[in-house]
């Protein structure tokens, strides 16, 4: 394969990458470049999807997103693609040995999107979010581990729950979108209740839970990815923090944000407290 061309399909992925999340972009910027590169490449490939069912209005989303799967199974059976984002992920669907069951799962829940409007269960939310979150983790934990299966396989549980944590902080702070643009309702509380400031609490007590759990397996990834995730990790929970000191009216009302100087204080006491406990041998 052209390596010119294969440069340029990551680079795409990467452009992608910056443009659509200024905060994960920041946090990838931990790893390591080959790490990089193929974070780069599963996040442009799940972005380009959730575009097609998110954003694209005018346009034949069904249609678009069969055959955005179609040329991607046609990528992986030839070893190429002319759409730079689906050649980048072939590229590391292969390196890495990222399994088809992932990608299945995640498209399972683009397709949701296209048809399901609410998830009156849990067991309907938990089937939505882990296609369209934990599967992400697990894609991005197949290449953080580097063909360790015994890390993997211990690192499974906690990867689902970072997944789960962070897809039900965005569900939050996109509320409006979700319901008064596109007609969603993942919360089944929601659903039956209306949003109300008891099952703001209860949601928020429930995505605390997923994060400590996340944190145990975040301390056992290898040191080239343990500090980007840590970021993303600081970055989610600030965001929860602050949707548990904003009122439910004022959640539904507006996207809650993190400051840019609220980012750069994050990441540097996040560098700052990794690098001091590396040196006394803590996790």
């Amino acid at each position: 394969m052209d390596q010119k061309y294969n440069t340029i399909c990551l680079s795409t992925s990467k452009l992608v990458t910056k443009f659509y999340s200024t905060s994960f972009y920041s946090a990838s910027q931990y790893f390591s470049k080959e790490i990089q590169e193929a974070i780069f490449s599963i996040y442009g490939f799940v972005r380009l999807a959730d575009e097609i069912v998110d954003s694209f209005h005018f346009s034949d989303k069904e249609y678009l997103l069969r055959k955005f799967e179609a040329d991607y199974y046609d990528a992986i059976k030839s070893g190429i693609s002319l759409n730079p984002i689906l050649h980048s992920f072939q590229m590391t669907v292969r390196k890495y040995e990222i399994s088809d069951e992932f990608v299945q799962h995640f498209l399972s829940s683009m397709k949701a999107d296209l048809e399901k409007k609410e998830y009156k269960s849990q067991i309907e939310l938990n089937t939505y979010v882990y296609g369209s979150a934990d599967v992400v983790g697990l894609m991005c934990l197949k290449v953080f581990c580097k063909g360790n299966e015994d890390l993997f396989n211990r690192l499974m549980l906690p990867a689902t729950k970072l997944g789960s944590a962070f897809q039900k902080v965005n569900f939050l702070r996109d509320l409006r979108q979700d319901t008064q643009e596109l007609g969603r309702q993942y919360f089944p509380e929601i659903v039956a209740e209306g949003f109300t400031e008891k099952n703001k609490r209860e949601l928020v007590e429930d995505i605390r839970k997923d994060f400590d759990d996340a944190y145990k397996g975040i301390v056992l990834l290898p040191s080239e990815s343990k500090l980007g995730v840590l970021i993303a990790y600081q970055y989610y929970k600030a965001l929860l923090r602050k949707i548990e000191k904003t009122s439910a009216r004022d959640i539904f009302d507006r996207r809650v944000r993190i400051s840019n100087a609220g980012k750069m204080f994050l990441v540097l006491s996040t560098q700052i407290k990794y690098y001091l406990r590396a040196r006394h041998g803590n996790k």
